[in-house]
């Protein structure tokens, strides 16, 4: 098939563009949300860049929404409406924001595109009306059992911890700097040790790490901590537990679900999750073990293969 959609999320299109398609990415010539391509993403070659200019006259067989604006772009760029003139699915990454649990899914009132939903949380808790739903859940690329728990420090990764602030559980890392270092890999880091009023002895802002370096060095933390109250279900928690890290994480949206008992500890309790930290640092034998159940568990329900599969079902699916 020839699969238009746009680059919004890095870590889930790395793992879409892995299937057998042609995926088709559009481009502006100021990049930007709307046009940014690829973003130099080391993708396979059935991955092009399409000029905006261009679409209507490219064939495309069927369309992945991810964003609401997307559905009138599609519109207006292919000279066909996704849903009537050319099948297309809406991908869910988010959990709803607004008046919880009754946030109206921006597509709730049609019945020509069906909602993807990335987690069964997912589904659950968005209103969709009348919109035909089903879930794919996460896949990711595995990148290797590369735990080795050398250092007695938590590591953690979120985008945008000081403006997220209580949605990623920005204010809950003084507890667990307490216990051991904390270091916090990802985008929009700036202000997080004056915010937080910890020292960078304490806390330590890494940044944002190309992928393969990303993995080398979150391995060689003793524990992965998922301290987010509400998100659909970050891939990099999937993600730390394919590299066989163990996990302490809250016990919100669809964490319970994807991580057992035998590969970390899960509590709505901070205090619960904090001795869990202070045990795994002291034990390096506990935490491996725990670490090689998380990777046993992340592959059977998260492998790619079996995301691949799934998205293959779907898109066939919404053909004519």
């Amino acid at each position: 098939m020839r699969v238009l959609l746009w680059h919004v999320h890095g870590s889930w299109t790395t793992s879409f563009v892995q299937g057998r398609h042609h995926y088709l990415l559009p481009t502006l010539p100021e990049g930007g949300p709307w046009g940014a391509g690829r973003l130099g993403r080391a993708w396979p070659d059935r991955v092009r860049e399409v000029p905006v200019a261009e679409l209507a006259d490219t064939d495309v067989d069927v369309v992945v929404l991810q964003r609401p604006e997307e559905l009138d772009l599609a519109t207006r760029w292919l000279g066909r409406r996704p849903g009537r003139d050319v099948p297309a699915v809406y991908v869910e990454h988010n959990t709803p924001k607004g008046d919880v649990p009754n946030t109206r899914h921006p597509l709730a009132d049609q019945t020509e595109v069906p909602i993807a939903h990335v987690t069964h949380f997912n589904e659950l808790i968005w209103d969709c009306g009348r919109a035909p739903t089903t879930v794919v859940e996460h896949g990711v690329v595995d990148p290797g059992h590369r735990y080795t728990g050398e250092l007695a420090r938590t590591g953690v990764v979120v985008n945008e911890p000081v403006r997220r602030w209580r949605v990623t559980g920005t204010d809950l890392l003084p507890r667990f700097a307490s216990i051991a270092p904390v270091d916090v890999f990802g985008m929009g880091l700036a202000g997080l040790n004056e915010r937080l009023g910890l020292d960078r002895a304490a806390l330590t802002p890494v940044g944002d790490l190309p992928t393969e370096r990303l993995h080398a060095e979150l391995a060689r933390r003793r524990v992965y901590l998922h301290p987010v109250r509400w998100t659909s279900l970050g891939l990099s928690l999937i993600e730390a537990m394919h590299l066989g890290m163990p996990v302490v994480a809250l016990a919100t949206t669809e964490a319970g679900v994807a991580v057992p008992p035998e590969a970390g500890v899960l509590a709505t309790d901070p205090r619960r999750l904090v001795t869990a930290v202070r045990e795994l640092i002291a034990e390096p034998e506990l935490a491996h073990r725990m670490g090689k159940h998380a990777r046993q568990a992340a592959l059977a329900r998260y492998g790619l293969p079996a995301f691949l599969a799934n998205w293959d079902r779907l898109l066939t699916q919404v053909l004519p």
